[in-house]
């Protein structure tokens, strides 16, 4: 497979990533969730840059073929938003969801991050094995922490815990 670039969010990308993010939750996995139930689309830069996140693209010949979002919600622990890869682009031999798995973790360590915490749904089978497979562990919506930015919709939460030896 031709070069995949992962690069953090710019603003002339914002249409083309609100595009991606609906035709995979609404036209993929029927997810009935609308662009205006997402007011962080809108606004990445404020919503996730602002208290210490971050929001990355993948892209491929320039075209935005995946995201992942992180969230930093305090004591030192950080929430997986918006991981979306296109479908063609999904699988282990393509490893476009590791490589943004990847840059947020190594950016988690950098920032002394110690927890990950995210939320799911369940129609999303083959998400849930991949962050599984990565590590994280299935908890209990009651074991959240309580600065948790909970989406009513999901109903799948996991953790994954941070060892800084490994800090990059």
């Amino acid at each position: 497979m031709a070069m995949v670039e992962i690069k953090p969010f710019e603003i002339n990308y914002q249409e083309e990533v609100i595009t991606m993010i609906l035709d995979i939750q609404q036209g993929e996995f029927n997810i009935p969730i609308t662009r205006e139930q997402q007011p962080d689309l809108a606004q990445i830069d404020d919503f996730y840059r602002k208290g210490g996140g971050n929001f990355w693209l993948a892209l491929h010949q320039g075209e935005v073929i995946g995201s992942i979002a992180l969230i930093h919600i305090g004591n030192r622990t950080g929430v997986i938003r918006k991981m979306f890869v296109k479908k063609e682009f999904r699988g282990k031999e393509k490893g476009v969801a590791k490589l943004l798995l990847d840059t947020l973790l190594t950016y988690s360590r950098n920032m002394e991050l110690s927890d990950i915490y995210l939320g799911t749904v369940q129609p999303l089978v083959a998400a849930i094995r991949f962050y599984e497979k990565n590590g994280f562990e299935r908890i209990d919506k009651s074991d959240l922490p309580p600065t948790f930015p909970l989406i009513p919709i999901d109903t799948v939460f996991c953790h994954l815990k941070i060892n800084n030896q490994d800090k990059i």
